[in-house]
C-alpha cells in the first residue's frame, strides 16, 4: 500500500472535494442540495481570495487517490477557523484524521493564531470525539433546521 501524503489543496481538487461533501452528507446525514451549494461557495471563495500567508487547505493522498481534506482560514486576527474537514469512509479509524487535524493546527500556530474555532453538527460524533481528544472544547450548541433537516449545530474552540 502506498504511503499517505498530505499535500496543499489546489483548484484542481475543488470538484472532487465538492462531490465528496455532497455525496457523503446526503447519504450519511440526509442533507439536501443546499449543503453542496454552501461547500461550493466556501471552495470558490477560498480559491478566489484566500491569503496564502495565513490560510491553507490540504488534501490527503494515497497514490493517485484522494482520501480527505482540511482547511485553515482566518476568522479574525487571533482566531483561525478549521473548515471542510472530511475523510472518505475507508480512511476513518486509521489515524489520518488526527494527522490532518494536527497539520491544520500546527499551521495556525506557526502563523501566529492564538486560538482556533470550528462549526459542525452534533451528528458528527466521531469528529467530535477527535476534537475532544485533541483538546478542543465544545462551546455553543443550537437546534436548527438546516440542509433540509433538524440539526444541532456545535461550535468548538481551542487555545493554541
Amino acid at each position: 500500500m502506498d504511503k499517505i501524503e498530505i499535500r496543499k489543496f489546489t483548484p484542481q481538487d475543488r470538484d472532487w472535494l465538492l462531490e465528496q461533501h455532497k455525496v457523503h452528507y446526503a447519504n450519511e446525514e440526509g442533507f439536501d442540495d443546499s449543503f453542496g451549494v454552501l461547500v461550493g461557495s466556501i471552495l470558490d471563495d477560498f480559491i478566489a481570495d484566500h491569503d496564502p500567508g495565513c490560510e491553507a487547505g490540504w488534501i490527503a493522498w494515497q497514490g493517485k487517490q484522494r482520501l480527505g481534506s482540511v482547511f485553515c482560514v482566518r476568522l479574525d486576527e487571533q482566531t483561525a477557523k478549521l473548515r471542510l474537514f472530511l475523510l472518505v469512509p475507508a480512511s476513518r479509524g486509521t489515524g489520518l484524521g488526527r494527522r490532518m487535524l494536527d497539520t491544520c493546527m500546527d499551521f495556525a500556530r506557526a502563523r501566529g493564531f492564538g486560538k482556533m474555532q470550528l462549526w459542525t453538527h452534533e451528528s458528527h460524533r466521531a469528529a467530535g470525539a477527535l476534537y475532544a481528544k485533541a483538546g478542543w472544547e465544545l462551546g455553543e450548541t443550537k437546534r436548527v433546521i438546516s440542509f433540509g433537516k433538524e440539526n444541532v449545530e456545535q461550535t468548538w474552540r481551542i487555545a493554541l
